[in-house]
């Protein structure tokens, strides 16, 4: 399988999943175990999208100045500091790290 065999196949199955969905009725989305399961699967898979970009290089896992930054900016949002002052203390912390060599 080539790798346009595949894309067109992983594109096929998303539109097809996409119509699927409108032919779920109304009432069974709108229920409150279905409604809670969407909001922390939300979460679930954004905390994941986190730690792998923080953590993984290919197949490899890395423990770099990324992990020092993330947890500066974790720290600084349960402060409630502005997320703006977030983004900026983050990367100082892995700039300043990676130019005192303490993680590549």
């Amino acid at each position: 399988m080539t790798l346009w065999t595949a894309v067109l196949l992983a594109s096929i199955l998303c539109v097809a999943l996409k119509a699927v969905g409108y032919l779920v009725p109304a009432r069974v989305l709108e229920a409150p175990r279905p409604a809670r399961i969407a909001d922390l699967l939300t979460v679930a898979l954004l905390s994941a999208l986190v730690v792998v970009q923080t953590l993984a290089v290919g197949a490899a896992v890395v423990v770099d100045a990324r992990l020092p930054a993330v947890a500066v900016a974790a720290v600084l949002l349960w402060a409630r500091a502005p997320f703006l002052l977030v983004v900026a203390a983050a990367a100082v912390t892995a700039a300043l790290l990676r130019l005192w060599g303490w993680a590549a």
